[in-house]
């Protein structure tokens, strides 16, 4: 079984075209196969049109978020949600091409966990969106020891004992084949059409780049540090100490040459800035470990599911809401 996973927000314009060229790629291929819609809160005609699809194509699940909660999210419910051996998650603004799925599946079949997509041609703002992402990458990869040309692309096959059991928070989807290379997962990368948008608009802009260091660091300190944390605090802390000491001897030193070390507020102003700096990253690495505890330790979902079609409870490792199970074989 493939699993095909799609999260949508506000796309009307191109699910059923991208609904029809996956068609027309995965039905001749031989293999049985789904399709996971996730509607991530979408306020235009996509929960119609997609109960539409359901209720005429069994291969085809939706589950409707009752909010948006991020593209993160929705592709940790369409992973949740899938039956497949492989799962192959795209995007639903139809710029991915469904004819790279079997040069995917053919990498798959020829021994890797995950084939990523490289977008070489890629249609979007070379000043906006190109741009930042070739640095980004470049960065990402030096960092994580991950050599990808383009972790951003959606398009990516993984088998899925993979991911399975990889819980994704935050704007974290990005580094999924970093992860999976922990859990010791072979990776390639082919490169894939991109398509420009035929219709809807881009949900993402350069503050998207602000996010991706934010995102880099976290997974930094995951690999690194997350068995281990007192080695990070630790070093930091002895280093404040030799801090400490080296401006108690300067200020001794200072005023033994006839100066008072608080003459002047400038030493005073960059040192508490800089350690409230070094404070808040540490804080917020912190505060990273404390999410991740309070959702894996009581079974919390990153997301809320109202309803589904074509799911049966069994299909998740979830458990499905009441109200979403009553729904759940509806045609």
């Amino acid at each position: 079984m493939i699993s095909l996973t799609v999260p949508i927000y506000n796309e009307e314009g191109s699910i059923e075209p991208l609904f029809e060229k996956v068609r027309a790629v995965m039905d001749p291929y031989g293999q049985p196969w789904e399709i996971i819609f996730v509607n991530d809160g979408s306020v235009d005609r996509s929960a119609q049109i997609l109960d539409r699809l359901a209720a005429d194509y069994p291969q085809v699940k939706v589950i409707h978020f009752r909010r948006n909660f991020g593209q993160t999210a929705a592709m940790m419910a369409g992973f949740d949600y899938a039956s497949g051996d492989v799962i192959i998650p795209m995007d639903g603004d139809g710029q991915n091409d469904p004819h790279d799925i079997p040069r995917m599946l053919e990498q798959i079949e020829a021994g890797y966990d995950v084939c990523s997509g490289w977008r070489k041609d890629r249609q979007d703002n070379a000043l906006q969106r190109n741009l930042p992402s070739i640095l980004a990458n470049k960065l990402i990869s030096a960092v994580s020891g991950v050599q990808l040309h383009d972790f951003g692309c959606s398009l990516k096959a993984y088998r899925a004992e993979v991911i399975k059991n990889v819980r994704l928070y935050g704007e974290m989807h990005r580094f999924l084949p970093i992860y999976a290379k922990w859990h010791g997962a072979r990776i390639t990368e082919i490169p894939v059409n991109h398509y420009a948008r035929t219709a809807g608009s881009s949900k993402y802009g350069l503050e998207r780049v602000v996010k991706v260091l934010m995102d880099l660091v976290t997974v930094k300190f995951m690999d690194k540090f997350m068995l281990k944390p007192m080695y990070l605090f630790g070093f930091w802390g002895i280093l404040f100490f030799a801090a400490s000491l080296g401006f108690t001897v300067w200020t001794f030193y200072m005023r033994t040459r006839g100066y008072y070390f608080t003459a002047t507020p400038l030493p005073m102003m960059a040192v508490f800035s800089f350690m409230t700096g070094v404070i808040c990253v540490l804080m917020g690495l912190l505060a990273e470990m404390v999410t991740r505890t309070f959702h894996e330790s009581q079974g919390k979902s990153i997301y809320i599911v109202r309803s589904t079609r074509n799911v049966t409870p069994g299909d998740s490792v979830l458990p499905i809401p009441v109200q979403a199970a009553a729904t759940a074989t509806v045609r």
